[in-house]
Parts: C-alpha cells; sequence; structure tokens
C-alpha cells in the first residue's frame, strides 16, 4: 500500500488503554504494513519497544493471562520522596520482552518521547539505553520516581506530546499512522459517572463504605503493611467518600491534560491515518483487561486502513 514510502507509527499514551497498540500492530502486519520507524509516549513507548525488538508475540500473551495480583507483583511500593513507585520492577518486566540493551541495536528504527520536569522541554531518546527511555517515558508523575539522564530529570512523555506526530516527522517518516488512545475518554467518563450516581442512590450506600476495586484493596494491603509511621496516615484514601481519593484525582487529571493537548497536536500535526479504538470504558489501571484492549485496537485499525484505502481509490 506505501511501497517506496517510509512508513512512521505513533503510538500515543494512555495507560492501560495502551494494550490496544498491541492489536493495532497486528492489525497492520495483517494487512501488509510495516513500520519503518516508531516513536511512542508513556506506554506507547513501551509497547514501541517491545514491537521493535520482536517481541510483540511473547508480550501479547503475558497481556492476555494478567491479573491484579500479576499487575501488582510489578509495583514496588515504597513511597520513595519523588513518586509512589519506584518502577524497577516496570523495567525488569521490559526487560524481558527487549533483548536489547541499546535503542540502536533494534531491528526497527525507535524513539521514545519524555518530558524534561525541570526545563518543561520534550524530549527524545533515540539511543542509548533502551530500558532507560522507556521507563522514562511511562513515568507517570507522582506515580513512579523520575529518570535522572545526564542534567535532564525526565518523566511521562505524554505531559508534552501524547501522540507523537510531530516526532516522526522530524524523524522522516512519509505516511504516519496515529493511535489515539484518549479520544471518547471524557464522553465515557461523563456517562459512567452519570449511571454511578443513580445506583448510589439506590442502594443508599453506609458512610465511610471502602472502595471495591482490586487495585485499591490490594494497595491498601501494601500499606497497611509499611512500617511507616506517615504511611498510615494513607489508610484514610482508601475509603469511599464524596469526593473522589489521591489516586483518582491524580489519574483523571493526567487524563484532562493529555486530552487537552492531543486535541492541539492533532490540529496542528494531522497524520495520514488516525486510529482511535472506542477505549473510554477502560480505566486508567485496568491493565487486566488487556483482551478488550487488543481486541479494539485489532478492529479499530482494520476499520481505519480500509478507510484509507477507499478515499485513495476515490482520489485515483
Amino acid at each position: 500500500m506505501f511501497e517506496g514510502k517510509k512508513v512512521g507509527l505513533a503510538l500515543g499514551s494512555g495507560s492501560a488503554r495502551g494494550w490496544a497498540h498491541i492489536g493495532i500492530i497486528r492489525a497492520l502486519r495483517d494487512m501488509g504494513i510495516q513500520p519503518d520507524m516508531v516513536a511512542g509516549s508513556s506506554i506507547g513507548a513501551l509497547v514501541g519497544a517491545v514491537s521493535c525488538a520482536g517481541g510483540l508475540e511473547k508480550l501479547e500473551q503475558v497481556v492476555l493471562e494478567m491479573n491484579w495480583k500479576g499487575i501488582f507483583n510489578m509495583l514496588d511500593v515504597g513511597f520513595p520522596r519523588s513518586g509512589i513507585l519506584d518502577g524497577r520492577k516496570v523495567a525488569a518486566f521490559v526487560r524481558k520482552h527487549v533483548p536489547h540493551t541499546r535503542i540502536e541495536e533494534m531491528p526497527c528504527t525507535f524513539c521514545a518521547v519524555c518530558t524534561d520536569i525541570v526545563s518543561g522541554e520534550e524530549v527524545h531518546i533515540d539511543s542509548g539505553d533502551v530500558i532507560e527511555a522507556v521507563r522514562a517515558s511511562i513515568a507517570v508523575p507522582g506515580m513512579f520516581t523520575p529518570v535522572r539522564r545526564g542534567e535532564s530529570i525526565l518523566l511521562d512523555g505524554g505531559l508534552v506530546n501524547p501522540i507523537p506526530v510531530s516526532v516522526l516527522q522530524e524523524m522522516g517518516a512519509e505516511v504516519i499512522i496515529a493511535v489515539d488512545l484518549n479520544y471518547n475518554l471524557m464522553q465515557s467518563r461523563a456517562l459512567r459517572k452519570t449511571k454511578q450516581t443513580k445506583t448510589e442512590a439506590l442502594e443508599a450506600p453506609a458512610e465511610n463504605k471502602p472502595v471495591n476495586n482490586s487495585i485499591f484493596m490490594e494497595l491498601r494491603e501494601k500499606i497497611n503493611a509499611a512500617e511507616n509511621s506517615v504511611l498510615r496516615q494513607i489508610k484514610q484514601w482508601m475509603v469511599r467518600d464524596r469526593l473522589p481519593n489521591i489516586f483518582e484525582i491524580m489519574f483523571s487529571s493526567l487524563d484532562v491534560v493529555q486530552r487537552q493537548i492531543s486535541d492541539i497536536k492533532l490540529e496542528v500535526y494531522p497524520p495520514d491515518i488516525l486510529i482511535r479504538p472506542e477505549l473510554g470504558h477502560l480505566k486508567f489501571m485496568d491493565f487486566n483487561r488487556g483482551n478488550e484492549a487488543i481486541n479494539e485496537g485489532y478492529d479499530a485499525a482494520v476499520r481505519e486502513i480500509k478507510s484509507y484505502q477507499k478515499r485513495i481509490e476515490t482520489k485515483s
């Protein structure tokens, strides 16, 4: 389809919704499209690096079998000064699927997008330690500790460029396929909140009812086990109140920021093909729902590629 042209794939940020990238890449391959270069922000950098290293099939199997226990085995809760999670276990997880130690060694050209929290500038890592690059790009502020690289202190790339189309343009891509994971996020959240309010009104919940959510239950247990008087104060976060808890606020705020920046970036740097999976029903930490994300990613990619083909045929 794109014979003779350099194809770039921009994999956007979106936390657990990022497993859709696996289905999208598989769909592209099934349709005979093999990107020459990949740029990723946050979870897009993780999946992109694994894909460029040739480990996508193995990652997909792990994702399909992932449950809450597996997720929390990767979260090294230590409450360090600059982030709740240290990130070493996540780095080890990535290392299992990326045999190459340096980006230059990978078969596909790759770039991870990060944010320099000191200067506020967008940072592109297209050489050096691939694990360090991915670890920096996925460092959600407040959640993971940042990564120091030279004079820079790096955090999540989604803060500055959630869908790195512009990065691929700089890299020389002639055809760019971009993935927007947060397209209908706010609409879905508003609908979910409306349904939840109606349900709570009927159930008349007791005051300070514990959060019925695996992630908060597991995190509460880890906090209960911690021998630190300061951490005991955090237990109150794990109960349902009329206000959202600190984690919900942190994740939702990041989603809002990324949605706003994505809209601006896509207007300034429109891709040739824009894939927007319907993933608004998935929450920030729903990594155990990989099957849904992968399948929706695959279907969305097929729809958009076929639509692009029809547009091209109509013009010719």
